[in-house]
Parts: structure tokens; C-alpha cells; sequence
């Protein structure tokens, strides 16, 4: 496929490095160069897992300002 893109300084400094490096194409060496960021991409990560802690406190959560009260003295309370 042929199609025009616009280069940030730094990646068509990569690129054109790259091509000189390989005796390659600068169209090829784009794609090389796509090709090993898409390796490296978040989706490869580790998926987030959320680590909770018992505070010792049941919550309800329906009056917002009720539970960030009690959340307060909570910490009030243990920060000593």
C-alpha cells in the first residue's frame, strides 16, 4: 500500500539510521521499526490487577460524604 505520512524528527532520524544500517529501504525500514514497537506493545503486559487492604470498616457507599466522614476519622484514628 502507498500512502504519505508525516515523520517526527526523531523517528525519521530512527528510520533513516536504520536504513542506512541495513542497506534497506526507507519504507522498509519504517516498517521494522513499526513492526518492533507493535511487538513491544501494552498489550503484551501484564494485565493490572487491583490489591485491596481490609481497613476493618464496612461502608456503605450509597451517602458519598457519610463514607469519605468515616474514612477520614478512620485515618485520624490509626495514623498515630
Amino acid at each position: 500500500m502507498r500512502t504519505t505520512v508525516r515523520l517526527d524528527p526523531d523517528v525519521a532520524a530512527a528510520a533513516e539510521q536504520r536504513r542506512r544500517e541495513r542497506g534497506i529501504g526507507l519504507g522498509e525500514a519504517v516498517n521494522e521499526l513499526a513492526r518492533a514497537g507493535l511487538e513491544r506493545s501494552p498489550r503484551a503486559a501484564k494485565p493490572f490487577r487491583q490489591r485491596t487492604a481490609s481497613v476493618g470498616l464496612k461502608v456503605d457507599i450509597t451517602n458519598v460524604a457519610e463514607a469519605l466522614e468515616l474514612l477520614d476519622q478512620y485515618d485520624d484514628e490509626h495514623a498515630r
